[in-house]
């Protein structure tokens, strides 16, 4: 079986099956999520120091932060998808 990888940016790497959910930072509900994840040791930073536009959440209660929009993290996990199902396919 072999594991996803997706790009979220600056070449990092996260596992398409650990991913739970890709949302944007603005809310309040969010910010706080980041605020815990850092108290708790839990929060990757992987903006490079740029702009966080997309916090991933994975299943083992990471956060990880993005500097690549939302959108385009979900549009490199459908790619992603879609190749390797034509590649089942053959």
């Amino acid at each position: 079986m072999a594991v996803k990888l997706i790009n979220i940016g600056f070449g990092n790497i996260v596992s398409a099956s650990r991913i739970i959910a890709i949302v944007s930072p603005e809310s309040a509900p969010i910010k706080r999520v980041v605020s815990e994840a850092r108290e708790r040791g839990l929060l990757i930073d992987a903006t490079y120091g740029r702009r966080t536009r997309a916090v991933i959440v994975a299943d083992s209660g990471h956060i990880i932060l993005s500097a690549v929009q939302p959108e385009t993290v979900k549009h490199r996990l459908q790619v992603r998808d879609n190749n390797v199902e034509s590649a089942d396919a053959e």
